[in-house]
């Protein structure tokens, strides 16, 4: 059975080749952080990392993981799911209206903060394409901030 590196774990999967790996993640794993919100890579609620850089996982087949590859979910963002500095600044301001799309933006987040630790608003707009429905953007750029901030 192939096998994923995952939040730091070994973990198999008898999935198709061509099995998106948002659905190895979520129906073989038993990952649900990651969401399924529109399966073309728009949105954005499906973005994992793999080896650090955000993708999204809904157009990522699961035979585009190569031996070796970190694949780094929500729930591996942080230890106790609550500790990551943006976890804090997201439970601070109070960001998620709905909720749904925020594992996506927290990964997107994430990764701009390891690339650009004091990210201009420009470098979000830049970077953080995900789409909230509820329209939490401002918020979301300001838990960054807060974040940055340390």
């Amino acid at each position: 059975m192939p096998t994923l590196n995952v939040n730091g774990s070994a973990r198999t999967h008898d999935a198709e080749a061509d099995t998106p790996l948002l659905w190895v993640l979520r129906e073989q794993l038993g990952l649900t952080g990651t969401k399924y919100g529109c399966g073309i890579a728009q949105c954005g609620s499906c973005t994992v990392h793999l080896n650090g850089e955000p993708v999204r996982s809904c157009v990522r087949p699961v035979s585009s993981i190569e031996p070796g590859d970190k694949i780094t979910t929500i729930e591996g963002l942080s230890a106790d799911g609550a500790s990551h500095p943006l976890q804090k600044a997201w439970a601070q301001i109070d960001v998620p209206q709905c909720g749904f799309c925020q594992s996506g933006m927290l990964m997107t987040a994430a990764a701009l903060l390891k690339n650009k630790p004091k990210p201009t608003d420009a470098d979000i707009d830049e970077q953080v394409t995900n789409i909230c429905r509820c329209g939490t953007y401002n918020r979301v750029r300001a838990a960054i901030h807060i974040a940055a901030k340390g």
